[in-house]
């Protein structure tokens, strides 16, 4: 499948991280998450995602703060957040930084009493008694109806004037199947032509959406990742599904990996709820494998209670941010390695035989002389790896201990229950 629109090139080794504003700081502000810039830049953060920042429907709202995801005007922001001069400054700053926004932004529905429904019912879907209605069961909003020409072209000008306003840096597209691909072209053809190095990135999993989109959710392989943890599955159910995705989407493509995220968290449990033990070498997996990785906010504290999605709920910081060093090891990792880069043809992807190949998940990802070792216990036993059976050479550094070995003499590798080991190769050995 081909890709008619160029992607920019600041692209292929980020990496994002999601902003709930609501239950990031006890302020629930930009303001206050302003002030945890230049924590997230020294963790190695490229993009920020905002969950939705619009006004939200009262009507039919769901508990006494709703849903971000039921807007009542894509041209204003949530007064619980701030002003709009509050989160031009947060991108200002961010962008100071060399740090990237995007914005949730919601075509399929809106909420309830969106202004649309008393100025342009006819942008809105409607059932045999001509009422609005949605179609997935979410009783807080309404679907919109893109057979309507005015509607397409009142959303690619809501979606423009966030560009022009903020200078955002492009959107996470919500439930993107939901609205039809030629609208999602047309859009982007609109709009590329006022920023030309946007990111577009669609929570959806469908290979057509590829055509326009420059990544997209791995939902398949997070609940695979769950189903390891479970006992349910094994290194041949991960195996299953990357190869799944290796076949069907074009090799440009990036995938973003991640092991949590809003509705994860709030309705089926942090990770650690639904991974286990096994979380963090499965974040180790998100960062490595060939794609992006996405980290929800808190995870680096680590976080491992539900946030409440409609409520006040702020995620209860220490102060130690015990995975900081963590995830910056592993983001740096991915910036320097040129065989970490995701969506690139020219970086190949390498399944490994180790000997204990039902418990552990072994890969090397290359770029030319960059090389880069990945080995995953996805077991609660300790494993030993015979480097033999690895068919590499050289000398590899272990990024998270320093420890440096040659492949030729080590011998064996050993890993903790859980454990994981990624090595990058000296390039010149």
């Amino acid at each position: 499948m081909s890709v008619p629109f160029q992607r920019a090139g600041w692209i292929a080794d980020s990496n994002i991280y999601e902003v709930n504003v609501r239950q990031y700081t006890p302020e629930g502000s930009f303001n206050a998450f302003s002030r945890e810039l230049p924590r997230l830049k020294d963790m190695g953060i490229d993009i920020l995602w905002f969950m939705p920042i619009t006004p939200i429907s009262v009507e039919k709202r769901k508990g006494s703060l709703g849903s971000y995801y039921a807007c009542s005007d894509y041209l204003s922001i949530n007064p619980e957040f701030g002003s709009l001069e509050d989160f031009k400054q947060l991108v200002g700053k961010a962008h100071e930084m060399g740090m990237r926004v995007i914005i949730d932004w919601v075509a399929n529905h809106t909420g309830w009493d969106h202004h649309w429904t008393r100025e342009h019912p006819d942008y809105y879907r409607k059932n045999h008694e001509g009422q609005f209605f949605e179609a997935h069961g979410w009783e807080d909003v309404i679907d919109l109806n893109y057979d309507n020409p005015e509607l397409r072209r009142a959303m690619i000008e809501a979606m423009s004037w966030w560009l022009r306003e903020c200078n955002i840096d492009g959107y996470r597209c919500d439930m993107a199947m939901l609205v039809p691909l030629d609208f999602w072209r047309e859009a982007r053809m609109e709009l590329d032509k006022q920023k030309k190095d946007l990111f577009w990135l669609a929570e959806c999993e469908e290979v057509a959406y590829h055509e326009v989109f420059d990544a997209t959710y791995t939902w398949k392989l997070l609940h695979k990742m769950e189903a390891v943890w479970r006992k349910e599955a094994g290194v041949d159910g991960l195996d299953e599904v990357l190869s799944y995705y290796n076949a069907m989407f074009p090799p440009e493509a990036i995938r973003v990996y991640f092991t949590s995220n809003h509705d994860e968290n709030s309705h089926s449990g942090s990770e650690y709820e639904r991974m286990g033990n096994a979380a963090r070498a499965f974040a180790v997996l998100c960062a490595t494998w060939n794609g992006m990785p996405m980290i929800y906010s808190g995870q680096e504290l680590p976080n491992h209670k539900r946030l409440q999605f409609f409520e006040r709920d702020p995620i209860a910081w220490t102060g130690q941010y015990e995975l900081h060093v963590f995830y910056k090891t592993l983001l740096e990792c991915r910036k320097r390695n040129p065989a970490l880069r995701g969506g690139d043809p020219a970086a190949a992807t390498r399944r490994i035989s180790t000997g204990e190949h039902w418990r552990c998940f072994g890969f090397v990802r290359s770029m030319g002389v960059h090389e880069v070792l990945v080995l995953l216990n996805i077991s609660g036993d300790s494993l030993v790896v015979p480097a033999g059976d690895l068919q590499l050479t050289g000398i590899f550094r272990e990024i998270f201990t320093g420890v440096e070995m040659d492949v030729a003499s080590v011998g064996r590798i050993e890993l903790e229950p859980w454990g994981y080991r990624v090595f990058e190769k000296n390039p010149s050995q």
